[in-house]
């Protein structure tokens, strides 16, 4: 079993998260590619995606942080119900997504599918070489095994949901440290970067209790 340095936990403050599955029934999926805000936003609005987090993982240094990274990367962890979006739901979106066909020069920032296990390695390779052959492309996009996931500093998760002070402030009052894993966060966070479609965001809308203030510099974002 893959290492954490991080034990998730499961908010149930407001209604969407009390619904939403519990670790025990989703499925954990990391990547990197490239600056993890981005991917962070991204992935949180999409439908099935229970939870993302931003860290780093992939190299040998123990305990990363952002101004000591040593050789690890910044990667995006996803945690999906596999009864509604799939791996290889995610793994389009991935590759869609950054920039495999080159190596960056800092390894901060390289495209890489970490998997949790050999049936995702085995996913990841099959999708890889299919992307090299619809392109006639190498792809420099590498895949390895997940050795362990260290959680980033509080100030990088949900990044774009930060920079919208009204809303981030209501529910990290709400959550406290759970802000991290909640879906409600994740989805607020994928809205104000531009994701998501416009019945997904208005259903949402209509679940959540939080401040009119709040709503609307969500909305103002939009």
């Amino acid at each position: 079993m893959t290492q954490s340095a991080y034990e998730p936990t499961h908010p149930t403050a407001l209604a969407v998260d009390a619904e939403a599955p519990p670790p025990s029934e989703t499925v954990t999926a990391t990547f990197g590619m490239g600056c993890f805000w981005g991917p962070d936003a991204r992935f949180g609005a999409m439908p099935g995606v229970v939870r993302t987090r931003v860290g780093y993982a992939g190299g040998t240094e123990p305990d990363p942080s952002y101004y000591s990274l040593g050789d690890h990367t910044e990667v995006v962890q996803v945690e999906y119900d596999p009864d509604v979006v799939s791996y290889t739901d995610l793994l389009d979106v991935f590759w869609a997504n950054h920039t495999p066909f080159s190596t960056p020069r800092k390894r901060q920032y390289r495209g890489v599918v970490l998997a949790h296990s050999d049936r995702q390695r085995e996913t990841a390779e099959r999708t890889r070489e299919a992307l090299e052959a619809r392109t006639g492309t190498a792809v420099e996009t590498t895949i390895e095994t997940l050795d362990r996931f260290y959680l980033a500093e509080d100030y990088h998760q949900k990044y774009e949901l930060r920079s919208t002070p009204v809303v981030a402030d209501e529910l990290e009052d709400i959550y406290g440290d759970a802000f991290v894993d909640s879906t409600v966060a994740a989805r607020l966070n994928g809205f104000v970067a531009g994701h998501g479609e416009d019945d997904e965001r208005e259903a949402l809308f209509a679940k959540l209790d939080i401040p009119p203030a709040a709503l609307s510099e969500v909305r103002r974002r939009l």
